[in-house]
C-alpha cells in the first residue's frame, strides 16, 4: 500500500470542499473559499482516510466525500466559534466573522453545516446517524463550554466532558465511519474509534496548552484568548487551575492579576507554576491510550502513519 495515496485523498477532499460549497448567492461563495483556503491541518479527514485504508479499504476515493464532510463540520465551527469568541483571526487571516460580519459569518457556518448533508448523502443511514451524534455531541460541547465558562464554573470534570463532546467527537465518528466503509471487523472499528478519541483528546490539551506557550505567528491568532473569556485547561478556580495546581510559585491566586496587564500576568504565572508540564503529561497519558489502542488494528502502512499522528498531535507548535 502505497500512503501517498492519502495525499492524493486529501487533495481530492480539498477539491471537493471548494466544488460543493459553489452558490448563486456571491457573498456565501466568497466567505466560505475565506475560510476553506485559508489552511489547516485537516487532521480530521486524515484519520478517516487512515482507518479507511487500515480496516481493509482499498479504493481511497470512496472515502473523500465522508472525509470532505468531516472537515466541513469542523470549518463551519470554526467560523461559528469566531462569531462566539469576537474573535478577528481565523489562521493569520481575517476571520468570516471579521471581515463580512456577524451575521454574514452566521449564515455562511450556516451554509457550510447544510452542504454537509449532501456530502453524507451517498453513505446512506448508518453513515449519517454517526455524522449526526458527533455534530450533536459537538454542539453540547461547546453549549457546556459557554454555560460553564459564564458561571465561571469549569472544574476538571467539566472540561474533560468538555474536551469529549466538543472535539474528541468528530475525531471518534471520523474513524469509525472510514473502518466501517474500509470493512473492518468489530474489533477494528472499535480500536480505531478509541484512539481517534484519545487523539482528539490530547489534541485539545495541547490546543490549550499553546494557548498559553505558543507563538502567535505560528499559531495564527492571539494567544490567551480561552484564558481571557474563562474557558480551558488553564481557568482559575478559587486559586488554582482545573488540574488542581497552584498556578503560581509565590501562592497567589491566579485571579489575583495585574490592573494593567491581567491576561499577561495570568500566562506568566501559568508559565512558572508547574501546570503547563502537568497538562503535558495529562495530553502524552491520552496519547498513550491511543498509541495501545492500535494494538488491536492489523499491522499495515496505514496504522504505522496512525501511530506517526501521534507525536505530530503531541508535539505540534499550531
Amino acid at each position: 500500500m502505497d500512503l501517498t495515496l492519502t495525499q492524493d485523498g486529501l487533495r481530492a477532499i480539498e477539491t471537493l470542499l471548494h466544488d460543493s460549497i459553489d452558490s448563486e448567492v456571491e457573498l456565501l461563495n466568497d466567505a466560505s473559499r475565506h475560510i476553506l483556503s485559508s489552511g489547516g491541518k485537516h487532521l480530521r479527514p486524515h484519520v478517516a482516510l487512515l482507518a479507511y485504508l487500515a480496516a481493509g479499504g482499498d479504493d481511497l476515493h470512496e472515502a473523500v466525500s465522508m472525509a470532505a464532510a468531516i472537515e466541513m463540520v469542523h470549518t463551519a465551527t470554526l467560523v461559528h466559534d469566531d462569531i462566539n469568541d469576537h474573535a478577528l483571526l481565523r489562521r493569520g487571516r481575517p476571520s468570516v466573522h471579521a471581515r463580512w460580519g456577524r451575521t454574514f459569518a452566521l449564515l455562511c457556518g450556516d451554509y457550510m453545516f447544510a452542504k454537509v448533508y449532501e456530502l453524507m448523502a451517498p453513505y446512506g443511514p448508518t453513515y449519517n446517524v454517526i455524522m449526526a451524534r458527533a455534530c450533536t455531541q459537538l454542539v453540547e460541547g461547546e453549549t457546556l463550554q459557554a454555560v460553564a465558562a459564564k458561571a465561571g464554573a469549569i472544574d476538571r470534570e467539566t472540561y474533560k466532558r468538555i474536551v469529549a463532546l466538543k472535539t474528541a467527537s468528530l475525531f471518534e465518528g471520523a474513524a469509525r465511519m472510514g473502518a466501517l466503509l474500509g470493512g473492518g471487523d468489530e474489533r477494528t472499528v472499535e480500536a480505531l474509534a478509541v484512539y481517534a478519541y484519545n487523539l482528539g483528546i490530547a489534541f485539545q490539551m495541547v490546543d490549550d496548552i499553546l494557548d498559553v506557550v505558543g507563538d502567535p505567528a505560528a499559531l495564527g491568532k492571539p494567544v490567551g484568548t480561552d484564558l481571557a473569556q474563562g474557558r480551558g485547561a488553564f481557568v482559575a478556580q478559587n486559586g488554582k487551575t482545573i488540574l488542581g495546581l497552584q498556578p503560581a510559585a509565590d501562592g497567589a491566586a491566579v485571579a489575583e492579576v495585574d490592573e494593567e496587564d491581567p491576561i499577561a500576568r495570568m500566562m506568566s504565572k501559568l508559565r512558572s507554576s508547574g501546570a503547563i508540564e502537568a497538562a503535558r503529561l495529562q495530553a502524552l497519558e491520552m496519547i498513550d491510550r491511543a498509541r495501545l489502542a492500535l494494538d488491536d488494528v492489523p499491522p499495515s502502512p496505514a496504522r504505522d502513519e496512525l501511530l506517526s499522528l501521534t507525536n505530530d498531535v503531541l508535539n505540534r507548535d499550531h
